[in-house]
């Protein structure tokens, strides 16, 4: 697999909250993978206004680095695996199936991306780009007892083909991707994203996702329904049926700078309408 270099390591580490390269550590990890979910947001606008989602290294860091923008897992995921190759980790891109919602046994398309680090000689995954569920902490990977992150607990069974990643939500073990150690080249990454945003059926063409996290909450948005998960305790939510208003949540509650044009109002307006009605 081809590895492109970061064009600007100091404004990424800046923006994760760090003054110079931090070691290639365990603690480091977990710490970059914390902020990372803090600080870059989980969303498609592009892929609800039907724009391409560029996912070479130079496009992904102009859109997330300085527009002000997010994005989902081939974007994220790629972004954060070229700062651990940068910051001398042992990393490898793989991929998985996303089988969260779905019914227990499911084999999905394969359209996820994430990492596998290699740390003194112990497996970990690690993921930045798994929308309103994404793991906050990098997980052990030959482990199936619980573990435990800043937010939910996670586990990872493993299957005849590979892992399942599972989490504890409300008491109960939801499945939420199926993941293999296949080597995957650029061209695997292209196939599934533009599987991802462009087919008709494909969720991420069909309605608005935006996801970040912090200590101790997570803010969701799913078409005009909003949420505020707060760890152990009720969350808050509420609907929102209007352009305007939903544009000026984007940019308070996720810090998004949403492009305000025609494309962008009217994919807006669309996801919306079953809200409004």
């Amino acid at each position: 697999m081809s590895v492109a270099r970061l064009t600007n390591t100091n404004l990424y580490l800046q923006r994760l909250g760090f003054d110079a390269p931090p070691p290639s550590t365990l603690d480091t990890l977990r710490q970059l993978q914390s902020r990372h979910t803090a600080q870059f947001v989980f969303e498609n606008l592009a892929t609800i206004s039907a724009e391409p989602v560029l996912i070479d290294l130079v496009s992904i860091e102009d859109k997330v680095l300085q527009q002000g923008r997010g994005g989902y897992c081939y974007e994220l995921n790629h972004l954060f695996y070229a700062l651990l190759l940068e910051l001398g980790f042992d990393a490898r891109a793989i991929s998985g199936r996303v089988v969260m919602n779905q019914p227990e046994g499911s084999w999905t398309a394969r359209t996820h991306r994430l990492s596998l680090v290699t740390i003194d000689g112990v497996r970990y995954i690690t993921d930045v780009g798994f929308g309103g569920m994404v793991p906050t902490a990098p997980l052990l990977l030959d482990s199936e007892d619980e573990q435990p992150t800043p937010h939910e607990p996670y586990r990872i069974d493993k299957q005849a083909d590979g892992y399942l990643l599972r989490a504890k939500v409300a008491g109960e073990w939801r499945p939420m991707y199926l993941f293999d150690l296949q080597r995957q080249e650029d061209i695997d990454y292209t196939v599934g994203n533009w599987y991802v945003s462009t087919h008709p059926e494909s969720p991420f063409s069909q309605r608005l996702m935006v996801a970040r996290s912090g200590a101790g909450w997570r803010k969701t948005l799913n078409n005009g329904s909003f949420a505020i998960h707060h760890m152990g305790a009720d969350s808050e939510r509420r609907e929102v049926a209007d352009v305007d208003e939903l544009m000026k949540l984007l940019r308070r509650e996720f810090d998004l700078q949403v492009p305000d044009s025609p494309r962008v109002r009217q994919a807006l307006a669309r996801v919306i309408a079953p809200a409004s009605i």
